[in-house]
């Protein structure tokens, strides 16, 4: 039976490196393209202006200080613990029918997940928050991916799309993308990569700013990009023979480029980013080669500073087997808006 669509408030707060706003974007533009609308409350857009410069239909970005004098809507998802204004918070328990409210957490593979994901917290004035946390198992939230993503990416062009990014990309050339925070092991993927030719197309920010510290070895070409969309971006993971990625939202679009990936998770100074990092490994590479599996283990190690020794890049061919493998298995989960639009459903 069909139902009315449903207004979505969704709350942002970016703390550092554009990751938040980057998953809050996607999920907001994903739901509006299924005709829920959102308004966005985010404390700085800003980086919106490259992020999604043409906006998203059925998308309003409104400012994180005028949502106190808002009235709620029938839906409230608060992005990572973030907390809506108390006054928004007042509101929603003053509403006849209370806001289906949604804390939606960090990306994680570890067991926690499934136990947390979907329990609810009882909240002062009659509220309840529920957890909702994304996941690479039937038993979590799932991951976002919007509707046509992989008939896109299979009608991708990527010689055409370097040529209009004014990339010259010689024929036998890798493709390696670099998307990073400050890593002492770039030097080594400089070294690793000159065993072929290899194009390095590295983003603004971390990674141009270390590698013009860096004399390349012989064969590879850096090339600077400027600050693609998100659209763009996944084109740009799509190019790549070889993605370096970093934080919650280029993971899950590298993994949905079905291309080998090698992630560098956001460091945290207790350490808690090792466990982490174990988990969503054991998760990903769960029907591989064990030989496969256990090298892209240690390389991704050693990208992230966990063991010493020099960065040594797997064989390709088993390891684009494996991402494409992944990337499938992955694909037949429902994905993050579809369960929340359900869940919802279930408690609106």
């Amino acid at each position: 039976m069909h139902r009315a669509p449903r207004l979505w408030d969704l709350f942002c707060r970016v703390i550092d490196n554009h990751g938040d706003l980057g998953v809050c974007w996607r999920l907001a533009a994903d739901l509006a393209s299924r005709g829920e609308p959102v308004r966005l409350w985010v404390d700085d857009a800003s980086a919106l202006d490259w992020m999604a410069p043409g906006g998203a239909s059925g998308v309003e970005l409104r400012a994180w200080d005028e949502a106190a004098d808002a009235t709620p809507a029938e839906v409230v998802v608060e992005a990572f613990g973030c907390d809506p204004p108390p006054a928004f918070v007042a509101r929603m328990a003053a509403r006849p029918r209370a806001p289906v409210w949604l804390n939606l957490e960090y990306l994680s593979a570890e067991p926690y997940v499934e136990r947390s994901h979907g329990l609810a917290s009882p909240q002062p004035g009659g509220l309840t928050k529920w957890f909702f946390y994304p996941g690479f198992s039937v038993r979590t939230g799932g991951l976002l991916r919007e509707p046509g993503l992989e008939a896109r990416r299979e009608r991708f062009d990527r010689g055409a799309w370097l040529r209009t990014q004014g990339i010259s990309w010689q024929p036998g050339q890798r493709v390696v993308s670099l998307f990073c925070y400050d890593n002492t092991a770039v030097p080594g993927l400089l070294g690793a990569l000159a065993d072929r030719p290899t194009l390095l197309l590295a983003t603004p920010g971390h990674a141009q700013r270390q590698l013009r510290a860096m004399a390349p070895g012989p064969g590879v070409q850096v090339v600077e990009l400027p600050w693609l969309s998100q659209t763009d971006y996944d084109r740009l993971l799509w190019s790549a023979d070889l993605n370096f990625v970093r934080g919650e939202d280029s993971l899950v679009r590298a993994i949905w480029a079905g291309v080998p990936f090698v992630w560098q998770i956001y460091p945290q100074h207790d350490g808690a980013h090792g466990p982490k990092l174990e988990a969503f490994l054991d998760a990903h590479f769960a029907g591989a080669e064990p030989a496969l599996a256990d090298a892209v283990r240690h390389a991704t190690r050693a990208w992230n500073g966990l063991v010493a020794g020099p960065l040594a890049l797997p064989a390709r061919g088993p390891w684009a087997r494996a991402a494409a493998a992944a990337r499938d298995r992955l694909a037949l989960q429902p994905d993050l808006c579809t369960q929340l639009i359900r869940f919802v459903d279930g408690r609106g």
